[in-house]
């Protein structure tokens, strides 16, 4: 009997502070017009103060638990995607797990930018699979807005913090679960997006840097090709897809990706306008939103994707 990770609940945070085009526009050579036709994005939540990547995953979870049913002593692994972690060790994950009053569990952070969640979905189901764990929380969460150049508006403006939750439990038999997931790096195109600090380094935390046309360019290859590579392995087509929650970076890569492969914009999830790119948390929020408005319904074939830095890419398959 085939053993699966299904997903059993969904939970997403954001910080109290919501910044719209108008208010950033004040304080950089922007505006609202020139954002909004260049990605699509309208407003974006930054951090304040006592809101960290920990705090703000902590909060996802709590509301990822609640929507399962189940209690934190009941989390036996929690796999924590961020690159912008609370410290430079120990993880935000054993961080989340303190403040869960998660006595213990395995907990780790997994780093692929963008991609971590995916990274994250995909570590956490082999896991759950082999036996090693029961019930798990997999995390996406970024305070971002403490990495950027305010003075470049190129790349401050595509921005947010936030974080999204999902809890996986262990199945024997059913259609129900993460049915397949691919992932993908390569680094050498590190100078395309990239922070330009490090503790090996700099000694700095450093500051996001990106070639926006480059990026986009590969995203809508990768992404498009990932796709079809996880929806083969899954035995399906995108017939098949009942809805497609992308990494919400720019709403002109999503429609782009669409378009590539033949899906109906009805069929995408979009929340980039109101959350920018939240980094790895942006695929599970926009997951949380559509799950809560009664989008995506049990029995739903759902596919993940998204790129980051390093680049990485990633989908995953799953049936609701």
């Amino acid at each position: 009997m085939t053993r699966r990770a299904v997903i059993k609940g969904v939970g997403s945070a954001l910080p109290k502070r919501r910044v719209d085009n108008a208010e950033l526009a004040a304080q950089v050579d922007t505006t609202d017009e020139w954002i909004v036709e260049r990605t699509g994005i309208r407003a974006r939540y930054i951090a304040g103060e006592g809101e960290t990547t920990a705090t703000l995953a902590t909060d996802a979870c709590r509301k990822a638990l609640s929507h399962a049913g189940l209690q934190a002593s009941d989390i036996d692994l929690i796999v924590l995607a961020t690159a912008t972690p609370d410290q430079t060790f120990p993880s935000s994950a054993t961080k989340v797990q303190a403040l869960l009053g998660i006595g213990d569990a395995i907990a780790f952070d997994v780093h692929a930018v963008c991609t971590g969640f995916l990274y994250a979905l995909s570590v956490a189901d082999a896991m759950v699979r082999a036996g090693n764990a029961n019930r798990a929380l997999v995390i996406g969460a970024e305070t971002f807005s403490r990495i950027l150049d305010w003075e470049d508006r190129t790349t401050c403006v595509l921005f947010g913090d936030g974080a999204g939750a999902v809890v996986l439990e262990a199945q024997d038999g059913g259609e129900r679960g993460i049915l397949a997931t691919r992932l993908h790096a390569d680094g050498r195109h590190n100078e395309m997006l990239y922070v330009d600090g490090g503790p090996s380094t700099t000694g700095t935390v450093g500051k996001l840097r990106m070639k926006g046309r480059e990026v986009f360019r590969h995203a809508v290859v990768n992404l498009a090709d990932v796709l079809g590579e996880v929806l083969t392995a899954a035995g399906l087509t995108v017939a098949d897809v009942d809805w497609v929650v992308p990494h919400q970076a720019n709403a002109r890569i999503i429609d782009a990706t669409a378009r590539k492969l033949g899906l109906s914009p009805e069929r995408v999830v979009l929340t980039v306008d109101r959350h920018a790119n939240t980094s790895a948390a942006s695929v599970p929020l926009a997951l949380d939103v559509a799950v809560q408005d009664g989008r995506i319904k049990p029995g739903d074939c759902v596919v993940l994707e998204a790129m980051g830095g390093g680049f990485t890419w990633g989908a995953a398959a799953v049936r609701f």
